[in-house]
């Protein structure tokens, strides 16, 4: 089976559409998605109805969680913040139903589904040096486990010079980010992984990046968000 997994899609329609169309090209079969759904862009209902309907595994991310408790809004940067505020008004209480029950942590398939990080799921860490990325894989017990929130792309094992994930071997795995990459590359990154064969391949797909950034634009936000789609940062 061909799991597409996705993260940080933040609001961006134009990105989350071209991620589901070439996962679905590439025969993918089932929809994890690893939280954050809201935040940032201009989409916020759009995407939230799109990971309802085809992603029956979600877990919470930070922004989400930003929507449903004010605590957690002070966490954000003010640009970040802003775009909350601006999901609050326009969020449907369907939407805002959906949210609200999500879970902080999945397992399915022998992978566990965090956003940020297994330690501690509900409080957001960055993984930012090897050692707080290995010392992560005390805290799940699944041969993969899928986390987002840096918005950059990576593979880390828990076996020393195991750098492509196969059978015997444990993994955490960055997808990166549908809607906001920052590692340099503006084009939507999320992961694809075979369960039978337990492989995985990091997908980069163009989308309409002008089109995503217009509707920050139009609705008001902080111009940086806009800007920083057309740079991947």
């Amino acid at each position: 089976m061909l799991a597409a997994v996705f993260s940080d899609i933040h609001a961006n329609l134009e990105a989350f559409t071209a991620v589901f169309d070439a996962a679905l090209s590439r025969g993918a079969d089932r929809f994890w998605c690893l939280g954050d759904v809201v935040g940032y862009g201009g989409d916020p209902n759009a995407c939230v109805d799109l990971a309802r309907r085809w992603c029956p595994v979600t877990v919470l991310g930070n922004h989400d969680a930003a929507v449903l408790d004010d605590a957690e809004i002070d966490l954000l940067p003010t640009s970040g913040q802003d775009a909350i505020a601006d999901h609050r008004q326009r969020l449907g209480t369907a939407q805002v139903a959906w949210l609200s029950g999500l879970p902080v942590k999945a397992t399915v398939e022998n992978a566990t589904l965090v956003h940020a990080a297994p330690s501690e799921p509900n409080l957001w860490p960055r993984l930012e040096s090897m050692t707080a990325t290995r010392d992560q894989f005390e805290y799940f017990d699944t041969a993969i486990c899928f986390v987002g929130h840096s918005h950059r792309p990576s593979v880390a094992s828990a076996s020393l010079g195991v750098f492509r994930v196969r059978r015997g071997h444990r993994f955490l795995i960055n997808v990166g980010s549908v809607g906001q990459p920052r590692d340099g590359d503006p084009r939507a990154s999320f992961g694809l992984f075979d369960t039978d064969a337990m492989t995985y391949e990091n997908v980069r797909v163009d989308y309409d990046v002008e089109r995503a950034a217009n509707k920050i634009r139009d609705a008001g936000l902080p111009a940086s968000l806009a800007d920083r789609l057309q740079r991947g940062v």
